[in-house]
């Protein structure tokens, strides 16, 4: 299922230390920044480029996780007299940074923010991403500034980018949004979160888009240890989540139509994986029409459900193989969409914590003034997608190997233990092996029936653990 970075407030104990710092040393991870890069940062906040329109008026607000620094994006909403107009303020990251200088070599070197438990690993210094290119609340800042007017429908009508001087009003977290939306006390600019999400929420289903809602795994502390938790987005975060999508779409239109661009792209799903996602359909009970649409069976399945767990976990298959696609001067790729959002889209609106993001603001911003794009950006283009890959696949990493340490730490002690489970994935080819979900303590383990017997996908059962190590961070289970 799908896992989310995984912070751990307080110091690590000791095994969980030495585990984390074992894995860091294996993945190569930076280990703070070197003089040379802290020092060009400190004389960019000093002198950032000069900004673009005076934007300060507008009260704009971040929803970010409790305690981020980083603060990517900044919104503003508001009705017109036809619809809504969705203002969306992303850190100008490259008016800080000189091109082919100390802090691009690092950044370029580091591709992404990673996440540790224990901490971050940021892809810039933090007096520029978390001091004077973070949106912070009360503080002026420089912002790639979007603004897209849509009609009572949701749909886009039009849409400028430019640059701009911001400054946020509030620094917002998810749940406290959420409460406010469900008491009906938010103010309008934050209450449209949820009329625009919906709206744009629709018009994803009308255009096959697909967005899996899996719970998923976080850690906290308790009784002074650490728990794997299960965690259902709120609705909030997907309505959110709307607005970037909205913004990545209209980035990907305008440099397509410019000619020049970075786009993310998923190719479809090959006929043999959506064969495959239906016979798991029919193990598992669910019943899937041929005339209902695959993005519309998972829009009706309950994630709290094993069945639909299990089979929104198989889900999953079907959109891997995300990468970049760059073109230039009007000769525009085949494949141009992202199979997921149904239609071309870019990464635009993260730029403090993904390289990608710098590059695409700047090609918007060339296309909507009507200019050719800057030389740094143009030579980057070819190089840039195999970047992103290896950095993408080092995040993965990271994520991947912090949620195995973390599982193996908090069950080192209960080998032999029995706990009740749910098995969401089995092996294609090799069906007494899969892939459990515990109940509680919230972990999910390889599983492997010794006995040779297929293992019962979607069903609840009892296992045993026989093998949990934080040094070799991987947890076994067993049909009890």
């Amino acid at each position: 299922m799908p896992r989310r970075p995984l912070r751990v407030p307080g110091a690590p104990e000791a095994p969980l230390r030495t585990a984390l710092t074992a894995l860091r040393a294996r993945l190569g991870t930076p280990e703070g920044f070197p003089p040379a890069v802290l020092a060009e940062a400190d004389r960019a906040v000093a002198a950032p480029a000069p900004p673009g329109i005076d934007a300060t008026d507008v009260p704009f607000l971040t929803i970010d996780p409790p305690g981020s620094a980083d603060l990517d994006q900044a919104l503003h909403l508001s009705r017109t007299a036809t619809g809504y107009r969705v203002r969306y303020a992303i850190a100008d990251v490259a008016g800080f940074v000189v091109p082919g200088g100390a802090v691009d070599a690092e950044a370029q070197r580091r591709v992404t923010t990673l996440y540790f438990p224990d901490e971050r690993v940021p892809l810039h210094p933090p007096s520029l991403g978390e001091g004077a290119a973070s949106l912070l609340p009360g503080r002026v800042r420089p912002a790639v500034l979007w603004t897209i007017d849509l009609d009572a429908d949701g749909r886009k009508l039009v849409a400028d980018v430019r640059r701009a001087l911001v400054r946020s009003r509030a620094a917002l977290d998810y749940a406290g949004v959420q409460r406010q939306l469900d008491a009906g006390t938010a103010e309008e600019p934050l209450a449209l979160l949820e009329t625009v999400g919906r709206l744009r929420a629709r018009l994803e289903v009308e255009r096959g888009g697909i967005s899996l809602d899996v719970p998923e795994q976080e850690i906290v502390r308790h009784d002074h240890t650490y728990r794997p938790t299960y965690r259902v987005p709120l609705p909030a975060e997907s309505w959110n989540a709307q607005i970037s999508l909205l913004t990545g779409m209209t980035a990907a239109e305008l440099m397509l139509m410019y000619g020049t661009g970075v786009l993310r792209t998923l190719p479809a799903a090959p006929d043999g994986a959506v064969g495959r996602l239906r016979r798991t359909a029919h193990a598992l009970h669910i019943e899937w029409p041929h005339h209902v649409s695959y993005a519309a069976l998972i829009r009706s399945l309950d994630p709290h459900l094993p069945r639909h767990a299990a089979f929104l976990q198989e889900c999953t298959t079907l959109l891997r193989g995300a990468g970049y696609t760059v073109f230039r001067d009007g000769d525009l790729p085949a494949a141009a969409t992202h199979a997921a959002v149904a239609v071309p889209y870019a990464h635009c609106t993260a730029p403090l914590r993904r390289l990608a993001d710098r590059y695409a603001s700047e090609l918007c911003l060339a296309a909507g003034a009507g200019q050719a794009p800057p030389e740094w950006v143009l030579a980057a283009l070819d190089t840039l997608p195999a970047r992103m890959r290896d950095g993408s696949r080092r995040a993965a990493a990271v994520e991947r190997g912090s949620v195995d340490i973390v599982e193996a730490m908090v069950l080192a002690d209960r080998v032999g233990d029995l706990f009740d489970g749910c098995v969401v994935d089995v092996e294609e080819h090799r069906p007494t092996v899969g892939t459990v979900r515990l109940a509680d303590p919230a972990v999910v383990g390889r599983i492997e029936d010794e006995r040779g017997e297929p293992l019962p996908l979607g069903e609840r059962l009892r296992v045993r653990l026989t093998h949990a190590d934080p040094l070799a961070p991987h947890v076994r289970f067993t049909p009890a």
